[in-house]
């Protein structure tokens, strides 16, 4: 059993920060993007789709999800599509090498989904000028402040 546990998120983004990210985003690369039907990572990423969301899905075990071809990692996916947001599906003991990899890539904020959050590695990600979101749903969010 892994010792790393979900943190309580120390400093998160403001409604009007998630808006902007929900709102000049154009491609969302989901990490641990399943290509089961009833998981959450594909309920989301199918919505985001929706919402007319470039999706990358991120995952070893899969090649497709959702007609998108998927990559084993961040690092993997081709350097001339520019990936806006990594939204994080993976438990915490993976989030800082994600974050790196989102770093790496030049994205504009990661995205930790509900239940999700990792301060040591939000911070590293703010240092190097991307937004961070910790226990939110971009779905829910979308909802929220870009719908309603």
């Amino acid at each position: 059993m892994s010792t790393e546990f979900c943190e309580f998120p120390l400093a998160n983004a403001s409604d009007e920060e998630i808006k902007a990210i929900l709102e000049e985003a154009k491609t969302v690369a989901v990490v641990g993007l399943s290509d089961n039907p009833e998981r959450e990572s594909y309920q989301v990423a199918a919505y985001l789709k929706a919402q007319g969301y470039r999706i990358i899905p991120v995952n070893p075990n899969v090649r497709e999800v959702l007609g998108e071809r998927a990559y084993p990692t961040l690092s993997d996916i081709p350097k001339d599509i520019k990936v806006d947001v990594v939204d994080i599906f993976r438990r915490p003991e993976f989030i800082p090498e994600i974050v790196d990899q989102a770093i790496a890539r030049g994205a504009k904020a990661v995205w930790m989904q509900k239940g999700l959050a990792h301060n040591a590695a939000a911070d590293k990600a703010r240092t190097a000028g991307l937004a961070v979101v910790m226990d939110r749903c971009m779905m829910v969010e979308h909802r929220r402040l870009v719908q309603g």
